[in-house]
This record gives structure tokens, sequence and C-alpha cells, in this order.
């Protein structure tokens, strides 16, 4: 109730930023090496994706747009250059839901023989029925959790590297949902989060984003225990207005909708706390931490149980060994 007043208010957290600030005003002072950085965002042609995408390019970052739609993506580039000419951005396809898609984006750009020092895993989707991939794999639950545990994995060790030679702290984000503390542990369970029995769109979501806490947590432990320059934290952007609000509208009363709409981020606020983890040098050696509002916050009990992280991020690696029969080696657990 606390949080929620302070954001209702607009209140600025301990470093003086807040719900109401934007990407734009919590990167302005940072004095992260930005042209020296190269970052991937997946799901950057639209809402907080192509905000990130802006602002990070405005900041001298070479962006790599992580998309599935390149017209749109071509759209996005074309604004950015348009407002900052020197933007660096580079187009690479990939289709989250699928697997065998994101293995061969993750060998398209390891390819290239460019750095690597952020990951943001933006990209994500609500289906309000059941749908699934083309592994036959539950849609939510592939592309906003499995799609980027697979690209994460593929490129770990690239992010390593790059930090070592570098010295600059790779910074991988996986995005959230404050909703990821509606889920119950008997709620959680991964072959039916791949084949739902009973299928609730609001639940299946909300499982994708616990999913990718998990994960971050369980990422966090072991770069600790490696002594990689690399950190993952995760951010809960906030109720933005997004394509993903819009899908949720059909399950509220117009009259209800227009209430909350009100208390809905702008984009550019709804990007302010992935950009500040990103880029801001307070974040320097902050790992496996939860950000809401542009300061640390925290999530459930259940995204906070490493026995049940473990678990997901072995089923998730046997699950994509026995799908693409890649040796992949499991960062989580070795």
């Amino acid at each position: 109730m606390k949080g929620t007043l302070r954001y209702l208010a607009g209140i600025a957290g301990p470093n003086g930023f807040g719900s109401r600030s934007t990407a734009e005003q919590v990167t302005q002072h940072c004095v992260f090496p930005y042209s020296h950085l190269t970052a991937i965002i997946t799901g950057g042609t639209s809402g907080i994706g192509a905000e990130t995408a802006r602002v990070l390019a405005k900041r001298g970052v070479r962006v790599v747009m992580a998309v599935r739609d390149m017209k749109k993506a071509e759209m996005v580039k074309e604004k950015i250059v348009i407002e900052n000419p020197e933007a660096d951005i580079v187009l690479l396809e990939i289709d989250l839901s699928s697997l065998s898609s994101v293995a061969r984006f993750c060998s398209q750009f390891l390819s290239q023989d460019l750095p690597l020092n952020i990951i943001i895993n933006n990209a994500g989707v609500f289906s309000p029925n059941l749908e699934f991939s083309e592994e036959k794999i539950e849609l939510t639950f592939a592309t906003n959790f499995l799609g980027h545990y697979l690209l994460t994995e593929m490129l770990i060790e690239k992010m390593i590297e790059t930090a070592k030679k570098s010295g600059i702290e790779g910074r991988i984000i996986n995005l959230t949902s404050v909703i990821h503390s509606w889920v119950k542990p008997d709620c959680f369970s991964f072959p039916k989060l791949l084949h739902p029995i009973k299928y609730n769109g609001t639940k299946a979501y909300a499982q994708s984003k616990l999913a990718t806490i998990l994960h971050a947590k369980a990422l966090s432990r072991r770069l600790k225990d490696i002594n990689a320059n690399v950190t993952i934290n995760v951010v809960h952007p906030g109720i933005v207005k997004t394509g993903i609000i819009r899908a949720h509208k059909g399950l509220l009363t117009d009259s209800l909708f227009l209430i909350a709409s009100k208390l809905l981020k702008s984009v550019s606020q709804g990007a302010a706390t992935t950009c500040y983890v990103a880029l801001s040098n307070e974040t320097r050696r902050i790992n496996g931490k939860y950000f809401a509002d542009c300061n640390e916050a925290n999530c459930s009990e259940l995204a906070n149980d490493e026995s049940l992280a473990l678990q997901l991020c072995t089923n998730s690696h046997t699950l994509i060994h026995d799908y693409l029969h890649l040796s992949l080696p499991n960062s989580c657990l070795l």
C-alpha cells in the first residue's frame, strides 16, 4: 500500500528518481562510457522497447534491435536517425516464440564479431486465448521466458568476454511485472507451463514474468560465483500505455479502464527504470535485484526461492537441448 501511495504521488525514491521520471531524465547525467557500448534490445518496434532504443541511441550506445517485424523496425530506426543522425542501429530478425529462430539470431549476431555489453530482454506478449509456438509450447511462456532464456544463455559467454577485454561491466536486464506476485507455489509447474490444462491469459502472463525473475536470480548467483564482471537484474516498468495493456482492456469494463488509464505511466516513464539500470553508475555491481520506479524494490517470496529457480533453469536447459540438440552450457548451474 505504501508503494502504491508513493507511486500515485510521484514521490522520488532514495536516488532522486521515481514513477514520474522519464528515460531521458534518468540517463542525462550518467557517467557510464556510452560510446563504447553495444546493447541488444528485444521487442524494440513499439512501446517501452522503442523508447529504450531511442534513448540508448541518443546516449551514444550502438543498439542492436532484435525484432520480429523488420518493416516496423525500419520505421523506428528511421525516426531515431532523424532525431540523432549519429545513431548506430543494427536490425536483426528474431521470433522469440521460436527456439530455432532465437538460435539463428544468436549465431547471426556472434558472426558479426561485435562486442556485447548490455542485453535488455524487453519483448513480451499477452495472449487471452491458448496458443502454441512452432515447438508446441504455450505461446506466452515460450515468448516471454524461454526465448529470452535461450538468448541469454547463448550470449552470456560473449558478454563475459567483452567485459573482461573492455573492463566495462556487462549488464543484463529482464523485464518483469508486479503481477508475478499473483502466482502461487502450487500453480508453478513446468509441465503445465508448457501445456496448460485450464488456460487463463493473465495467469500465464504472471507465470512467465515470475520465470524471468527466477532466471535472473539463478544466473546472478552463478555470475558472482565465477567473479564475472556481468550483472543481471529485473525491472518492473510499471503499468504503461502499451499494446499489452490494450490486450487486457477486454477484461475490464470501459468505465474501469478509463479510471485505470489515468494511473498509467507514459511510455517514456515506463522505459525509465530499464534505462536507469542499464546505464547508471549507481547500479554498478548490483546483481540479482528487482527494480521498480528506478529504485530497488521487493519481489515476491516465491521469486526468491533458490531451489525453484534452479529447477526452472534445469528443466529449461533440458527442454532446449531436446528440441535443438545444442551443447548449451547452463550458466545458472555450472
